[in-house]
């Protein structure tokens, strides 16, 4: 699987919802400093809300951004690496199921299907991603929970 497209598809995912952030951001924004949202008791918090939420959805922006930032800069590692490293697109067999991570700089939990394989990003600072960094293809990892199957790197690239 091409890697570097495998980035673009991401920042990509990225791009597209910091717009849609920025866009709720700046929505709020106006609703909170319109007259409309002006206060008519002292029970009326309408306009509070309001700029409450603008400066959550602007902080998600602030994240997203730095996200996009860091896709953008972070070296992939070369084909053939035989340690799993930030870039590592890892296939995982648990049990019957099998799962593709992407070892990332940062929005982990960030689901996508590239060439009709669902990927999911990881980050070092996950369980799952501290447990993948600088394993070998074929090496068991700790199970997630007691009884449950051991994940196994089935590959690495």
């Amino acid at each position: 699987m091409n890697k570097e497209a495998l980035r673009a598809a991401v920042i990509a995912s990225l791009q597209t919802e910091f717009a849609r952030q920025t866009h709720a951001a700046l929505d709020s924004r106006e609703e909170s400093i319109s007259e409309e949202s002006r206060a008519e008791n002292k029970y009326d918090t309408h306009a509070q809300e309001a700029a409450y939420l603008a400066e959550g959805q602007a902080r998600l922006a602030t994240e997203l951004a730095a996200g996009i930032a860091a896709w953008r800069s972070f070296v992939l590692p070369p084909e053939g690496h035989s340690r799993v490293q930030l870039g590592s697109l890892v296939t995982l067999k648990v049990g019957p199921r099998t799962d593709h991570l992407l070892l990332g700089p940062s929005n982990g939990g960030l689901a996508l299907t590239h060439d009709g394989v669902e990927i999911t990003v990881v980050t070092p600072t996950s369980p799952i991603g501290r447990a993948l960094l600088g394993q070998p293809a074929g090496a068991g990892l700790p199970p997630p929970r007691k009884g449950a199957p051991a994940p196994r790197i089935a590959s690495l690239s």
